[in-house]
């Protein structure tokens, strides 16, 4: 089960946040438009090894005349992710676990594996801000045999105007990130489904990951 430490992260993650987000190519903002941030929503997924962190966090941006919720998937590491230099979005001292490294999770096999046994049924999902506490609202789907996806597979990552794809395996069904959040995103194989809240308190619901066709 997650454990969730109350403490303090300097700097915190929305503040990584804000310097990542600009250099992504599906970020809505303009050029040289600074990301105005507030936590909107989540949930957590447990590594069985209990080394990895593993959140699936919404963060609303009110910088633009429009309010748009992108989905960042984060691990947090003690340690570097051997070859992922390219996919860290920062490090951070955590008050009680030390430097801690921030990466996305696309490229981390731990996630995508944790996200794949989601998806088959074989993982729970967590409360994002709640220790040893699982989150009922997180719905999870796969169209599909078992072991669709090779998870030992160094994976295949592609980043477009509305998410990043992610393959594991020759013909497995690709993953997509909706990295803006969008509750009209269907996935014609399957999905990660649930809340989050814009800044006005109004709650929307749709889908985190889709699961695609192959192609």
């Amino acid at each position: 089960m997650s454990v969730i430490h109350r403490t303090t992260m300097a700097p915190t993650k929305l503040e990584l946040l804000t310097a990542w987000l600009p250099t992504r190519p599906w970020y809505r903002g303009g050029e040289g438009t600074v990301p105005e941030l507030a936590k909107a929503g989540g949930f957590r997924l447990d590594d069985p090894e209990g080394e990895v962190g593993i959140e699936f966090m919404v963060v609303a941006d009110s910088a633009g005349d429009e309010v748009h919720a992108y989905l960042a998937a984060m691990t947090y590491r003690a340690a570097p992710l051997a070859g992922a230099e390219h996919a860290l979005i920062g490090t951070t001292e955590h008050g009680v676990l030390g430097t801690r490294w921030i990466y996305d999770g696309a490229h981390d096999p731990v996630l995508l594996g944790e996200l794949t046994a989601l998806l088959e049924g074989r993982a729970v999902p967590q409360a994002q801000s709640v220790s040893d506490t699982t989150d009922p609202t997180v719905e999870a789907s796969f169209h599909g045999p078992a072991g669709a996806w090779d998870t030992t597979a160094a994976p295949g990552v592609e980043e477009g105007a509305y998410g990043t794809d992610v393959r594991l395996g020759a013909g497995a069904p690709p993953l997509r990130l909706a990295r803006v959040l969008d509750e009209k995103a269907a996935g014609p194989r399957g999905h990660v489904v649930t809340g989050w809240s814009l800044p006005d308190g109004e709650a929307r619901r749709g889908a985190y990951v889709l699961v695609l066709d192959p192609s």
